[in-house]
């Protein structure tokens, strides 16, 4: 080849979609990376193969997830204390839910969550459970039926919302704000088909909405209406009538 020809080859490099140019230009070629034995093993540790993990995880989460009736994702505290007055209302939503004729999904830990799983697995309902890898995770709880691990949020999220007709938030830190309010984004924004929103505990919950009301609302952040985006209540039947209503079950 010539000269123009050797320069454009160093100049301008296409890895499939990628290009690189100039200084970014990589030696080798894909195939050769991949056939060759020698050189450590830090790749697996590189962000392409960690797209593999992740679609691994949808894979599975899909896989696992796929054949299950209609469910309501119930969010709550790892911290909730078995016992406490949250904790039954907790167990008491799980077996409501199952006798409306849901599956229960939870975050498969502690807490709220076990309490919601406790009480879907009494009522000899459809018990999930959605961990995540965390440095002080405890693993999922026994009430568990359906388990799935995961090492990314994202993934995890998807999972919620894609196999949730409806959601039921009970008390709990930021772990479950994130969850809140990720499911009203999507909701207001449209990114999915509108599906209920009920917070569990009208004494918790109603500084968060006073200041949705008087501050978000009132600066111009948000509309009036994306407060209907969401209902609250301290009544376990008033709870499942809401998720029951709006999903038409």
């Amino acid at each position: 080849m010539g000269n123009p020809e050797g320069l454009r080859a160093l100049e301008e490099q296409r890895l499939g979609p990628v290009l690189r140019r100039r200084e970014q230009v990589q030696p080798g070629t894909t195939d050769q990376r991949l056939l060759d034995t020698e050189g450590d093993s830090e790749w697996v540790h590189t962000d392409p193969w960690r797209v593999m993990r992740i679609q691994s995880e949808f894979v599975e989460g899909f896989g696992a997830l796929a054949e299950l009736p209609s469910a309501i994702s119930v969010f709550g505290s790892a911290r909730t204390v078995a016992g406490s007055p949250e904790y039954e209302a907790g167990v008491t939503i799980g077996k409501a839910l199952v006798e409306a004729g849901f599956a229960v999904i939870t975050g498969g830990g502690p807490g709220s969550m076990e309490a919601a799983n406790k009480g879907a697995r009494e009522a000899r309902g459809i018990s999930v459970g959605l961990g995540i890898e965390l440095p002080f995770e405890q693993g999922l709880n026994p009430h568990v039926d359906i388990g799935v691990n995961f090492r990314y949020f994202f993934v995890r999220k998807t999972m919620f919302v894609k196999y949730a007709q409806g959601f039921v938030v009970l008390p709990g830190g930021l772990g479950t704000l994130d969850e809140l309010f990720e499911a009203l984004t999507l909701v207001q924004t449209r990114k999915v088909t509108r599906f209920p929103i009920v917070l569990f505990g009208t004494e918790y919950w109603s500084g968060l909405v006073d200041w949705l009301r008087n501050t978000v609302v009132a600066q111009g952040k948000a509309s009036e209406r994306d407060l209907l985006l969401f209902h609250i209540t301290d009544d376990v039947e008033e709870a499942v009538a809401m998720v029951t209503k709006e999903t038409g079950h």
